[in-house]
Formats: structure tokens, C-alpha cells, sequence
């Protein structure tokens, strides 16, 4: 199944079928390619083609098979070959790529059901809130289709949007993408914490791929969980949020106060009520003005404790996108989280973030999408197919 955690031997390379799609539960690689697309056709047909298309490519991409069935070098001269070649030579670097659709892919924004898909949309698939504090740019924002790619190597991983982004040339078009590097969460046990560019370690408390009650209760839609959406049980919600941080400002900071917004010790992370890193913050334990924790702290605020038990599953990265007009570095979190409702397990919890806590005061949200990410392929299926069932 795709969901399995691999052992160290299986480590370069993890099944595209199954009964959910690689790329979420999976341990989280290093480097990630993510792009968004709008859908330029107004046929059904040729949405499926692709989808079909994009299906058989990426699994003979997580194989270490190039994108087409010829290749890079042994087509017709006269022709354009059907992989772009750059990943000739590299082993698969545990590709994974996942797929998402998103709510302008069943109505536009004019209201319109291109596709035949209206009735079928999740109701907890739309346009996420703008939450207090959010600069959104659309042009970084939101789309019909979504691509996650993920690997140990980032040429494997650009390589795979590349080769997508190349097969549907005519029938959809990349609205955004997102390069990041360095992952900020921790998705298996076997994985050690990693830390943001804030310099904290990040993704301490994640749900984790073995805590395999708590995926099912927090990550994988029910088939009770929507009448309209059978076709989405297995699968997942994926929200992406262009995080930028304001670097410069965070680094004059004095350590205590750092510490104090996170709520966790920047040496060892463990939270500031003691322990070590997977020790349980103690909430209620006093400091010298209030408790030690304090309640605007991250950690505080976003904990299952004060959000109805709610968890969700990230996969962030760090990026680095050059310097903005200000001479500041263009850099932050590219978060990904996967939950199974959006509405109990991220809207309440980024609302919250936005009113009380502490570490907002160094974030500006940028851009923002929300996708459904349907359950995995079986031999001789398409991604999405029951969708068009």
C-alpha cells in the first residue's frame, strides 16, 4: 500500500498505487516541487485524458522510468522526445507525487460547472477564509489542479512537475509553483525534527505515519464524512500557505523573547516547562509573570488542548526565493498540511493563530489554496477516477 512506512532498503523508491496516494503519509523527503494549474479546456474528455496521462507518467516516474514509454534519447529524431532528459542517470531520490483538485475545478469563479462536477463537490472544498492578516497575491494563490513532488533530490523532483507541466501543454496551464528545500515537519517516527529558518525545530508534535488511529481520525475522509463526496473517502484535504517571514526582524530579537513566542527552547526544543523535546508541555506551570508557557506562544495556541482535540498532518518546506524590493530575503514556510476536514481541523486553528499568537507579529501570509486530494490508484486506474464515475 502507499501509505506503508518503507524500510531503510526501501527507501528510493515508493509504490504510486494503492489505497491512498503517496506523498502524504509517506516519510517526508528533503526537497519539494509544487505547482498549481489552471485547466484551459472546457472539455471533459480531454480533463480526463490528462488525468489518465498524468496517472501513467508519474508511475513510471516513481519507478525511476522516464515520463513516456520511449524516453529521452530513443525517439525519432524528427521528434520531440517524451522526457525532458535531466533525471537521466539519478536514482529516484523516494519520489513521491501526489495530486489535488481544486473548487474552481467544479465551479469557476463565476459560478459555472465546466466539467459536469458541481453535485459532486466536497462542501468543505472551497475558498479558504482570508484570515486576519493575510496579503494574499492571487497570481500565488489558489487553482483547479494541484502537483506535490517530493524527493531526496531536487532535479528529481523538477524534473516530475517539468514532464506534467510538458504532457498537459494545451490543456492546462501552471498557475504557480513553489521550490522548497529543507522539510519542516516530521511525518515517521524514523525521521528526526527539523528545524525552519526561525531556527527552531518545527513539526515536534505531527501526526505521524505509525500513530496509524490517529491518521485515520485526523487525515483520511471518512465515507460517512460527505453524501456528495463518496469518491473523496481515502483521500485527504491538502491546504497550502505561502508563509514569508520576515527574517531580519526575527534575528534582533533577544533569544528569551524567540523562545517565548514559540513556547519550546530553540537548543533541544523542548517546551519551556522542561523535559525534552517529546516531553508534554505543562501549561499550567507557573512562571515569574504568568505561566511559563505563555498563552500567546505557538505552541499554546495551536495545541490539541485548546482546539478540540484537532490535529492535522504537515509536510512544509523552507524556501528562499531571492530578495524582495526591500533587500530583505524573500524566504519562509511553504506549509502543507492534510486533514480531514478543514473546517474542524485548520480554519479554527488558523483563526486562532491570526487573533493570539505571538509569532504572527513575524509572518505575512502571501499565498493560499485549498485542494481535495483523492484516495490512491489501483492497477488500471486514473487518479481522480471515481470522480468521473
Amino acid at each position: 500500500m502507499a501509505d506503508a512506512v518503507p524500510t531503510a532498503r526501501a527507501r528510493d523508491a515508493f509504490a504510486f498505487r494503492g489505497a491512498h496516494q503517496a506523498g502524504i503519509v509517506t516519510p517526508a523527503q528533503d526537497r519539494l516541487h509544487f505547482a498549481a494549474f489552471d485547466v484551459i479546456t472546457g472539455s471533459r474528455a480531454q480533463l480526463i485524458a490528462l488525468l489518465e496521462a498524468w496517472t501513467a507518467a508519474a508511475d513510471r516516474m516513481t519507478r525511476g522510468l522516464p515520463a513516456g514509454e520511449v524516453g529521452p534519447t530513443e525517439g525519432a529524431s524528427s521528434l520531440p522526445p517524451d522526457d525532458t532528459g535531466e533525471a537521466i542517470g539519478l536514482p529516484v531520490s523516494g519520489l513521491t507525487i501526489t495530486f489535488g483538485f481544486g473548487p474552481s475545478l467544479f465551479r469557476d469563479d463565476r459560478g459555472r460547472d465546466r466539467f459536469g462536477l458541481a453535485d459532486r463537490q466536497p462542501t468543505a472544498l472551497r475558498t479558504l477564509p482570508h484570515f486576519p492578516g493575510d496579503l494574499l497575491d492571487p497570481e500565488r494563490s489558489y487553482g483547479d489542479l494541484c502537483v506535490q513532488a517530493c524527493a531526496d533530490d531536487p532535479q528529481v523532483a523538477v524534473h516530475a512537475i517539468r514532464n506534467l507541466a510538458r504532457i498537459g501543454f494545451g490543456t492546462v496551464a501552471v498557475r504557480w509553483s513553489q521550490l522548497g528545500f529543507g522539510r519542516t515537519s516530521t511525518t515517521s517516527t524514523s525521521q528526526s525534527t527539523p528545524r525552519n529558518l526561525f531556527g527552531f525545530k518545527d513539526g515536534t508534535a505531527n501526526v505521524k505515519a505509525e500513530e496509524t488511529d490517529a491518521v485515520a481520525e485526523h487525515v483520511w475522509v471518512g465515507e460517512d464524512d460527505d453524501p456528495q463526496a463518496g469518491w473523496l473517502a481515502g483521500g485527504s484535504y491538502l491546504v497550502t500557505r505561502r508563509i514569508n517571514m520576515t527574517i531580519e526582524v526575527w534575528d534582533r530579537q533577544p533569544l528569551g523573547d524567540q523562545e517565548a513566542f514559540i513556547g519550546r527552547t530553540k537548543d533541544s526544543g523542548a517546551p519551556l516547562s522542561g523535559g525534552d523535546e517529546l516531553s508534554e508541555p505543562d501549561f499550567t506551570m507557573p512562571g515569574s509573570d504568568g505561566p511559563v508557557i505563555p498563552r500567546d506562544s505557538h505552541v499554546r495556541v495551536v495545541h490539541p488542548d485548546f482546539n478540540h482535540g484537532a490535529r492535522m498532518l504537515r509536510r512544509g518546506y523552507n524556501f528562499v526565493d531571492g530578495t524582495d524590493a526591500l533587500g530583505g530575503l524573500n524566504a519562509g514556510l511553504f506549509f502543507i498540511a492534510f486533514v480531514r476536514d478543514p473546517d474542524t481541523h485548520f480554519i479554527p486553528i488558523q483563526n486562532r493563530m491570526a487573533r493570539s499568537d505571538a509569532m504572527m507579529e513575524y509572518l505575512k501570509v502571501t499565498g493560499s489554496a485549498l485542494f481535495a486530494a483523492p484516495p490512491g490508484a489501483a492497477a488500471g486506474e486514473y487518479v481522480g477516477q471515481a470522480l468521473f464515475s
